[in-house]
């Protein structure tokens, strides 16, 4: 990324190379530790307003995965195993190495789950914000065919200029259709969302959704929940429209939760980007599950 593409403002956080990739991580707060994962292209400014209220009862870690946000691109496609595996390494270099509340969102819930399956010893909880939802993951192509589209794509696209001239504007057209309030640009949106790095991860995390869901369905029937300690809250984004479609949403939603032996709750109005409509109930998710499994400070009122 080149100077000209930062906006006048310092570069918050820090990098830490984590499995061999230079992370972008910001970490702030006191008390219990707790991870905030963003979903599919999603960056670490999108948490901003839960972070600051979450930062005076947690430990909030925010970080980016692989090509998103500051972070560099990972040599390898992403898997699930892998991100459960980056969430747990990028405690240990942070030097947390007791449980922590993990949040993730949308394709995060795929990580945050799975890192509680394969690390458990490590989770205090998890809090689900409108987790992806796939009951039956059959991914129709190999996964190598898919990536190799993806990331030709990527290339074709960024060759032509496109991430430089129609990113950003992409990023808040998004942001617009997932969310029910008004929200202004975020100043690093425009660093960020114009370069081909952020273009390739995003493509390349789309190409392997298929696969990671097919991974998590295995790996739930190999681990089974509820696991002792580990609380669970699964958060559910309402627009408050009666559409079957919403309707049914909820109703998936509702029975993630009751499959992983949690607790359900709803966020209104919100749509997807639950963070940004509603920070409070993501807040009020996470200081919740004190007082049901490892983590123990006196919840928000």
């Amino acid at each position: 990324m080149s100077r000209r593409d930062l906006p006048p403002l310092p570069t918050p956080g820090r990098f830490l190379r984590v499995d061999g990739v230079p992370l972008h991580v910001v970490s702030e707060g006191t008390g219990p530790v707790c991870v905030l994962s963003s979903g599919l292209g999603m960056a670490w400014f999108d948490w901003d307003a839960v972070a600051a209220r979450l930062a005076p009862h947690r430990t909030v870690v925010r970080f980016d995965r692989p090509g998103l946000g500051l972070s560099a691109p990972a040599p390898e496609p992403p898997t699930l195993a892998a991100e459960a595996d980056r969430i747990a390494h990028l405690l240990d270099a942070l030097g947390h190495r007791g449980p922590a509340t993990v949040v993730g969102h949308s394709l995060a819930g795929f990580h945050a789950e799975a890192f509680a399956r394969l690390h458990p010893d490590r989770c205090a909880g998890l809090v689900l914000v409108d987790g992806s939802v796939e009951e039956e993951p059959r991914p129709r192509l190999p996964r190598a065919l898919r990536t190799a589209w993806a990331g030709g794509l990527a290339g074709a696209v960024s060759a032509a200029g496109l991430p430089h001239l129609l990113g950003p504007a992409a990023r808040r057209l998004i942001g617009r259709v997932t969310t029910v309030g008004s929200h202004p640009p975020h100043p690093w949106e425009r660093a960020g969302y114009r370069t081909s790095r952020v273009v390739r991860a995003c493509a390349l995390e789309n190409a392997t959704y298929p696969y990671q869901a097919a991974e998590l369905a295995a790996l739930r029937a190999e681990r089974p929940m509820p696991m002792p300690g580990v609380p669970v809250t699964v958060l559910a984004a309402y627009d408050g429209s009666e559409t079957s479609g919403q309707l049914r949403w909820l109703e998936r939603q509702r029975s993630l939760a009751a499959e992983l032996g949690g607790r359900f709750a709803v966020a209104a109005p919100a749509g997807h980007l639950v963070m940004a409509d509603v920070p409070e109930s993501v807040v009020r998710a996470v200081l919740d599950l004190s007082g049901t499994g490892r983590d123990t400070a006196a919840p928000f009122l």
